[in-house]
C-alpha cells in the first residue's frame, strides 16, 4: 500500500490502534475516557525535507485521556509507524480536557435526577407539563424554545465523580441580592420552530441549477478549483483546516485554519462573573460539527467530505458530511464599460466555498474557507443560533444586558476568534510581516503646493508580539517575501490582512477573562515558528507545535499559555519562518431581534495579493453570459 502524504489525517486504523498502544501500557482493566485522537503534524521543517525526497515519515498520534473516576489527566505522543509511546506525559491538574458528547448528556441527565435538584425544581411551581432543560456551562414539545424560559436554579456537578457538589441560586434583580426560589410567573413562548410559527406565503422559488456539474475536482484530501491546489483536512479541535495552498502552482500558505474563539459575558455578578466559552478548546468545531445533508445548508453541485474523529472510549466516529464543498455566485468580479463604444465587459465572481457548521449549546456557527477567482483567500464566520439566556424580574433592566423577552435577559458578550496564518509567499517559508500606512505629505510650497498629496510609509516588524489596527492611518499588515520581487514594479511579493475592525477584549487586566484569553487583546500577533526554534525531531506536547492561540487547554484554565506567551519571547523575526495570529470578531450588544434566532452576522478577513501577480489574475476568467 503506498505511503500517505504527511498531512494525511488518521484513518481509522490507526485510531485504534493509538487507542490499543494507550491501553496496553495501562492495562485492558484500567478505564480510560480519551478527549482526543488526531494526527500529531510533523514539524514543518519534515514536511519541507519530505517535498524534497518524498521519503516516508513516521506516523503519529496525539492522544488525550482521563483515567475514568480520577482527575489524572495525560497526554501522549504515539508513534504509529514503529507500534511504540514516545511521550506519555500527565497533564498539571491545573488543567482540564475539553467535554465530549456523551459526558455533557450524562451529566444533563445526572443534574435533573438528583433529588436537591428535583426540590429546586419543585419550589418553582412550574406549570403542570412542563419540561425541565439542563444546560451545561462548560416544555412540552422536544424542539421548543427553553431559552425563553431561564430559570435561577444552578446546580454545579463535579465531572470526575459525576455528583452534584452543590446548587447556586441566580440573581434576576438588578443587583447582587439572591432571592430564595419562588414560584415562576407565566410568560408567552418565543419559538423558532416553523411548525411553531406562522409563515409567510409570498416566497417563490429560488433554485441553484449547475447542470453540467461543479468546477472543482477532490481526490483524498487534495482540492483543486481553477488554478488553486490545496490540502483539506478535518480534525476535531480545529475542524477544517487548509494545508499546502497555492494558486497557478506558487506557494501561498503551508497551513492555514481557526485557531481559538472566545466568547466573554460582562456580568459582573456570580456566577456569571466565570461566563467565558472557548468553543474550539472547550469542545471542538469537529467535534461539534453538524452533517450539512440534514438542511439547505449549501446549494448547486455539491461535495460533502466526512470527518473523522475519536469517541471517548477510543474508537473511530464518523462525522459524516462534516464539510461541503460548492461553488457559488459572489456577484460581479469585475466589470468596464467603453462609453466610447458603450462595450461591457462583465465577469461575475464564481467562489469556491468549504463550509463546515457548528453547534456549540445554543450558538450555531457558519465557518467557511472561501476561494475566488482573483487569487483571494478569506476566512468568514457567520454566528447565528439562539442568545445565552438567563432569569430577569419583570420590569428590571441591567446596564450589562439586553431583556429579549419577558423575563429573558440577554447578557452583553464579545466573540473573538482567531486564525492562525502559516505562510510559504512563493515558495520561501523565511517572510516577514510589515504594516503599511497613509500619510499627509506636509504642505510645501515645492513639493506639495496644494496640500492634498500623501504616500505610504512602510514598517517591517522585527520582534514578536502583538500589533494592532489604525484605521486614521488606514494601517495594513502584509505578509511579505522579501526574497522575491514583482517584475512589474520591482516591489516584495506580498498578501495582506484585510481585517475588519476589532475592538480588542473589554475584560480587565487582570480579570480572568483576560488571563484565560491569550489572544483577545491585539488585532495581530506574530511569532517566530517552532520549527525554527525546537528541533525538527521535537516530541513536545502541549503547546510544542504552538496551534492554538488560547493555549492546548482552556477548560477552566487560569494560566497564561497561548500566543501571547510564544510572542512574548521578544525573537527576532524580521526574515524568518514565522506565524500570523489575526484576531476578529463581534461585539455583540444583543437586540429583541437577536431572539428567538438571531440572524445570522457575518465577519470576514481576506488574504489578498499585493504585487504578487503581473496584472488581475482574473483578467483571464471568461467573460459572464446568461448562461454562464
Amino acid at each position: 500500500m503506498a505511503s500517505l502524504h504527511p498531512l494525511t489525517a488518521l484513518t481509522e486504523d490507526e485510531i485504534v490502534q493509538a487507542s490499543s498502544l494507550i491501553r496496553a501500557i495501562l492495562g485492558e482493566k484500567t478505564n480510560l475516557r480519551f478527549k482526543g485522537i488526531s494526527l500529531h503534524e510533523p514539524s514543518k521543517r519534515e514536511v519541507l525535507k519530505y517535498r524534497e525526497h518524498s521519503q516516508p515519515l513516521p506516523r503519529k498520534a496525539w492522544v488525550n485521556y482521563y483515567v475514568t473516576g480520577t482527575p489524572l489527566f495525560y497526554e501522549s505522543i504515539v508513534n504509529l509507524s514503529s507500534s511504540t509511546i514516545e511521550s506519555n506525559k500527565q497533564v498539571p491538574t491545573h488543567f482540564h480536557g475539553p467535554c465530549d458528547d456523551e459526558e455533557i448528556t450524562r451529566a444533563e441527565e445526572i443534574v435533573l435526577a438528583d433529588p436537591r435538584v428535583q426540590a429546586e425544581i419543585e419550589k418553582l411551581e412550574l406549570p403542570k407539563g412542563a419540561t425541565v432543560v439542563c444546560d451545561p456551562w462548560i416544555c412540552n414539545q422536544p424542539d421548543s424554545n427553553h431559552y425563553a424560559f431561564p430559570l435561577s436554579v444552578c446546580p454545579v456537578l463535579d465531572t470526575v465523580t459525576m455528583k452534584v457538589t452543590r446548587i447556586e441560586y441566580l440573581p434576576t434583580g438588578a443587583g447582587w441580592e439572591i432571592k430564595p426560589p419562588q414560584p415562576v410567573r407565566a410568560i408567552e413562548p418565543n419559538e423558532y420552530i416553523p411548525e411553531l410559527n406562522t409563515l409567510r406565503k409570498d416566497l417563490k422559488p429560488l433554485r441553484v441549477i449547475q447542470p453540467e456539474g461543479a468546477s472543482f475536482t477532490v481526490s483524498g484530501d487534495v482540492v483543486r478549483w481553477q488554478k488553486w491546489e490545496f490540502r483539506l483536512t478535518f480534525n476535531y479541535r480545529e475542524g477544517m483546516v487548509l494545508h499546502e495552498v497555492s494558486y497557478d502552482k506558487r506557494p501561498l500558505f503551508y497551513r492555514v485554519s481557526l485557531s481559538d474563539m472566545t466568547v466573554p459575558y460582562a456580568d459582573p455578578r456570580a456566577p456569571f462573573h466565570k461566563k467565558q466559552a472557548f468553543d474550539l478548546g472547550d469542545t471542538g468545531a469537529g467535534l461539534t460539527a453538524n452533517d450539512l445533508r440534514l438542511g439547505c445548508d449549501c446549494l448547486g453541485s455539491i461535495y460533502y467530505k466526512d470527518g473523522l474523529i475519536a469517541n471517548e472510549e477510543g474508537h473511530p466516529k464518523w462525522k459524516r458530511n462534516a464539510i461541503c464543498i460548492h461553488e457559488q455566485d459572489a456577484g460581479l468580479l469585475w466589470k468596464h464599460t467603453n462609453y466610447r463604444t458603450n462595450r461591457a465587459a462583465v465577469v461575475r465572481n464564481r467562489e469556491l466555498v468549504l463550509q463546515s457548521i457548528i453547534t456549540v449549546s445554543n450558538y450555531e456557527y457558519i465557518l467557511a474557507f472561501v476561494l475566488n477567482q482573483a487569487g483571494e483567500l478569506t476566512y468568514e464566520a457567520r454566528a447565528t443560533g439562539i442568545l445565552s439566556t438567563q432569569p430577569i424580574d419583570e420590569g428590571v433592566s441591567v446596564p450589562w444586558g439586553t431583556v429579549v423577552h419577558d423575563g429573558v435577559l440577554a447578557v452583553y458578550h464579545q466573540h473573538i476568534l482567531s486564525l492562525r496564518i502559516d505562510p510559504e509567499l512563493d515558495g520561501d517559508v523565511n517572510n516577514r510581516l510589515i504594516y503599511e500606512e497613509a500619510h499627509a505629505i506636509p504642505y510645501d510650497p515645492k513639493l506639495n503646493p496644494h496640500g492634498n498629496a500623501y504616500t505610504t510609509n512602510k514598517s517591517v516588524i522585527q520582534i514578536s508580539g502583538g500589533y494592532d489596527l489604525d484605521s486614521k492611518k488606514s494601517r495594513v499588515f502584509m505578509i511579505e517575501n522579501a526574497h522575491k520581487q514583482n517584475p512589474v514594479n520591482g516591489k516584495n511579493v506580498a498578501y495582506k490582512i484585510q481585517v475588519p475592525p476589532f475592538q480588542p477584549l473589554l475584560a480587565s487586566s487582570e480579570s480572568f477573562h483576560y488571563k484565560r484569553a491569550d489572544f483577545a487583546d491585539h488585532a495581530i500577533y506574530v511569532s517566530k515558528h517552532p520549527s525554527a526554534i525546537l528541533p525538527a525531531t521535537s516530541s513536545s506536547v502541549g503547546d510544542g507545535h504552538e496551534l492554538f492561540a488560547g493555549g492546548q487547554y482552556t477548560n477552566q484554565n487560569r494560566l497564561t499559555t497561548g500566543v501571547r506567551k510564544w510572542a512574548g519571547r521578544k525573537d527576532d523575526i524580521s526574515d524568518t519562518d514565522i506565524v500570523v495570529w489575526v484576531q476578529f470578531g463581534l461585539q455583540h450588544i444583543p437586540r429583541v431581534e437577536d431572539f428567538p434566532v438571531m440572524p445570522a452576522e457575518i465577519i470576514r478577513v481576506s488574504l489578498k495579493p499585493v504585487n504578487f501577480f503581473t496584472k488581475n489574475p482574473a483578467i483571464d476568467v471568461p467573460p459572464s453570459t446568461r448562461t454562464r
